[in-house]
């Protein structure tokens, strides 16, 4: 299981070392962690506290990245506290005092367009210049004749191409949030779904019904706003898991998206739309029996 540790907690070792935002840990991002037993990361995303207005919406939580990460075999997730204080930190100072005295560095791996230290004075060819680590300089990776960025990744999520975000990722796009009491209108229609308020510091996909992995087990997924029924409600993502009854309330729920069936539509009667769910199940069915998992 992976260790996550803060900064100020680290303790020095001969590590291999690979550094970055890694927001979505995308094959890019993968090509950059090989062979690394510590990941050195921010959080929070550095954006939201130089630009709080440019600040992208996350492709994952915390405790997304980290199952990901240890799923890389990484042994090890350092954690820097990304604050106010910590911007007037020097290139010099962060590879002197974090990466030499406090991790004990012996090899090092960046992207070709990491920034670092006060200023992003830091680069990599600066890194690549000191003989106490070995320096690797990673460069982009490309998908489909496209560079692969965290950018790209949030536009095909929002646009629910969900294969494209796939290819991109190496996994599934996911969500997870704690479950909450609904109006109770899937149970009235014969699919009671596990409800989840979308974080708005997070992205979401489309609106639109998807087969998904609720925990792990097939699900439909309903991303949107439930037209059909004007509850007054706002954006909901509501998940039926397919052939069985648990009680989610109050737990935490992680949805992994593997296809986008249909946009989101209103009906004019609750027998339509029961009609469609019905559908809607048997497709997810089908996508969940056929996919094969990363």
């Amino acid at each position: 299981m992976i260790k996550v540790t803060a900064l100020e907690d680290a303790v020095s070792r001969p590590r291999r070392v690979a550094i970055g935002t890694f927001d979505g840990v995308h094959i890019g991002h993968r090509a950059v962690i090989e062979g690394a037993d510590t990941v050195l990361t921010f959080d929070p995303h550095p954006l939201e506290v130089l630009h709080p207005a440019a600040a992208p919406k996350l492709l994952m939580p915390f405790g997304v990245k980290r199952d990901v990460l240890d799923g890389l075999g990484v042994e090890e997730m350092v954690v820097i506290g990304f604050n106010r204080e910590f911007t007037r930190t020097t290139a010099e100072q962060f590879i002197e005092e974090i990466l030499i005295d406090r991790l004990g560095a012996e090899s090092v791996a960046v992207g070709e367009n990491f920034r670092f230290g006060s200023k992003a004075q830091g680069t990599p060819e600066m890194l690549a210049a000191r003989t106490e680590f070995e320096t690797r300089i990673v460069p982009m990776v490309e998908q489909g004749g496209e560079t692969v960025s965290s950018t790209r990744i949030r536009e095909l999520v929002a646009a629910g191409e969900m294969a494209a975000a796939r290819e991109c990722l190496g996994v599934p796009f996911m969500i997870e949030g704690t479950v909450v009491t609904g109006d109770q209108r899937g149970r009235e229609l014969g699919y009671p779904t596990a409800n989840i308020v979308p974080d708005e510091r997070l992205a979401s996909p489309g609106r639109g019904v998807y087969a998904a992995f609720a925990d792990g087990l097939p699900a439909a997924v309903n991303v949107g706003i439930r037209p059909t029924f004007e509850s007054g409600r706002g954006m909901l993502i509501e998940t039926y898991i397919l052939d069985r009854k648990i009680d989610l309330y109050g737990k935490v729920l992680r949805v992994a998206f593997v296809e986008r069936l249909r946009g989101e539509h209103k009906f004019d009667s609750a027998e339509e739309l029961i009609e469609q769910m019905h559908l809607d199940v048997e497709k997810t069915r089908a996508v969940c029996g056929s996919f094969q998992r990363p």
